[in-house]
């Protein structure tokens, strides 16, 4: 088959995938991924990148195949000439859709006279009508243009095409890793990731980095700025346990923040027209048409981006609620009864651009000004409490009042620090109730490992393999294995959930010495409650960082309940944390000894 210059054949994709799939190493990951990036032609970089990805359009479009498991069983039956049955059993045996396309069509009754190499703008094109195909008839559409493209497809072709149809590509790779072999591939040096990790912070899109990249070098990216419209990957927060720990990090002048208990949002504003993100970028502005309303009547600047906190309200007391509560808003259905039922108010802490002006890069002080002159203060919308902090003492005074007024703690802020998008340091550090016990903390890990449960727990996961995010080598470190504190439900739906993520091996982006019974990929976010930290010679959470030849585990873990939907697994507890929160543990033994003596 003869292609334009803008296009490569599919099976140098699958190639690459399966390369990806076979192997555990990172290294082996980007390797491939660079191999990949340097056969593709400019032009369709993007395209590329997005279908590693597993989608069509940076998540922030909202825009995505959408697929159902019957549409691609009916399209594969189609397309092999097999009977759906048939290949819905195969599915039950295999345990993925993929594979069960894969299979069949090897075993196909029908062949095409006309089939033709499948390309990847071919693919791609397909992919994006189906997604785009709506209304009446769209069903018999979109499962023509499936099966359409699985008629022309060898079959691991079909094996990915069905895998990114339904959402279920599971190729563990991340987009640090992608900017590491865009850099390489690119710019002939990984050094030059910052540059490009920069450009994602602020568009929040891979394929355009990509694009820019490729066509212009590292110079086309430091014409990247702030817009309206796309969101920018907010910045994240260190953890302290103590204030005074806190002052001596920040040099004995900050900012305290009210720590709320509810959903971080990210809101653009262009004239009447709001958007809304979640922290994970993705488009919520459907999921809160109050809040929409809230941000029209209450940001008095014609264009802004502003961050603030959604928080349940008490429709009887006017107390505000945990964050759980607004779970069921990410249902499609029930938003109007909800918003009746379970009101919000708006708390604004940071202000990244308005009228135009990028405040990103202007200290926090002058943002928190800036910010209290956008934000018109009514019944439901206010800026979030600050104090200017000079001592611990005062510190813990005014953690009281947080803790009173129904929030988590404090965000503490240092008076000088720009808005660093995309990134965890001490700008910003979490002092929360729990971080101040000698004994008990609460931690955010992500679930990468399960074990087949016994007894009661028979045809669950009876417990889970957990780990901390070390955002040095992008990498998830086991830390615990935790089976307390789930209730039956909880391990009826995690099983459901977790479905969706099983993989064939332990994927390249964990690290674990402990053998799970099945593999995850690194996604669900839970909370734990552990009594301390303590060295481990099994986990490899922090290996060699307290202590050679030993890592880091939990004492006594127990799931707290707590899902957190609202996080990425890179928003997770990291090993930094984690390390830090076993010296402060040392550190406070030695106190007490020298206090007791």
């Amino acid at each position: 088959m003869t292609m334009s210059g803008a296009d490569m054949p599919y099976s140098e994709m699958v190639e690459c995938y399966r390369i990806m799939e076979s192997t555990t190493k990172r290294g082996e990951l980007t390797d491939a991924l660079v191999s990949l990036f340097r056969k593709t032609p400019i032009d369709i970089i993007d395209k590329v990148i997005y279908l590693n990805q597993g989608k069509l359009y940076p998540d922030y479009m909202g825009i995505e195949v959408g697929v159902g498991e019957k549409l691609a069983i009916r399209a594969i039956s189609q397309a092999s000439g097999i009977d759906s049955k048939k290949v819905e059993e195969l599915y039950r045996r295999l345990g993925d859709l993929g594979s069960a396309a894969e299979e069949v069509l090897r075993e196909r009754v029908q062949t095409s006279l006309f089939s033709k190499q499948l390309t990847v703008v071919q693919v791609y094109d397909t992919l994006d009508k189906i997604a785009r195909t709506s209304g009446e008839g769209s069903l018999d559409t979109r499962l023509s243009l499936l099966s359409g493209l699985l008629v022309n497809s060898k079959p691991e072709e079909a094996k990915y095409i069905i895998r990114t149809a339904i959402g279920k590509l599971r190729l563990g790779v991340a987009d640090y890793t992608a900017l590491d072999a865009l850099a390489i591939a690119f710019t002939r040096d990984k050094s030059n990731r910052a540059e490009l990790e920069r450009a994602y912070n602020l568009c929040s899109d891979l394929g355009l980095v990509a694009s820019t990249v490729a066509a212009r070098g590292v110079g086309g990216l430091r014409a990247f700025k702030v817009e309206v419209g796309k969101p920018i990957r907010p910045m994240l927060a260190e953890r302290l346990p103590s204030s005074s720990d806190i002052i001596k990090k920040l040099g004995g002048r900050c900012s305290a923040e009210y720590k709320f208990d509810g959903e971080r949002m990210q809101i653009h504003k262009n004239g009447r027209q709001v958007v809304i993100f979640s922290r994970r970028l993705e488009r919520i502005t459907n999921n809160y048409p109050d809040a929409v309303r809230l941000a029209e009547d209450s940001i008095s600047a014609e264009t802004a981006i502003l961050e603030c906190e959604a928080v349940a309200v008490d429709s009887e007391t006017g107390d505000l609620l945990p964050f759980q509560q607004l779970m069921h808003r990410r249902r499609k259905y029930g938003i109007e009864e909800a918003m009746q039922t379970i009101p919000i108010s708006l708390f604004f802490f940071d202000l990244l651009m308005v009228n135009g002006k990028d405040m990103t890069r202007v200290r926090y002080t002058e943002r928190r000004k800036e910010l209290q002159k956008v934000v018109i203060v009514g019944e439901h919308t206010k800026v979030a409490p600050a104090k200017l902090i000079t001592s611990p003492r005062t510190m813990d005074r005014y953690m009281e009042e947080a803790i009173q007024a129904g929030c988590e703690g404090l965000m503490v802020k240092d008076l000088k620090g720009t808005y660093q998008a995309g990134s965890r340091g001490f700008l910003w550090i979490k002092l929360k109730r729990e971080y101040r016990s000698e004994l008990t903390d609460t931690l955010d890990l992500v679930v990468v490992g399960g074990f087949h449960g016994r007894g009661r727990r028979t045809g669950v996961y009876g417990a889970f393999l957990l780990a901390v995010y070390n955002e040095d080598d992008d990498v998830f470190e086991s830390v615990s294995k935790v089976g307390t504190g789930f209730s039956d439900a909880d391990l009826e739906r995690f099983h459901k959930e977790l479905k969706d993520l099983v993989l064939p091996q332990r994927s390249p982006r964990v690290k674990s010495t402990m053998k799970a019974d099945v593999w995850f990929v690194p996604k669900l976010v839970v909370e734990v409650i552990a009594s301390e930290v303590t060295l481990s010679p099994i986990h490899v959470a922090g290996w060699g960082k307290v202590r050679k030849n030993s890592g880091l585990a939990l004492r006594f873990p127990k799931f707290t309940g707590k899902v957190r939907d609202d996080k990425s697994p890179e928003e997770a507890t990291t090993t930094k944390e984690l390390v830090e929160m076993y010296r402060m543990q040392l550190k406070k033994v030695e106190e007490t000894r020298e206090s007791s003596a």
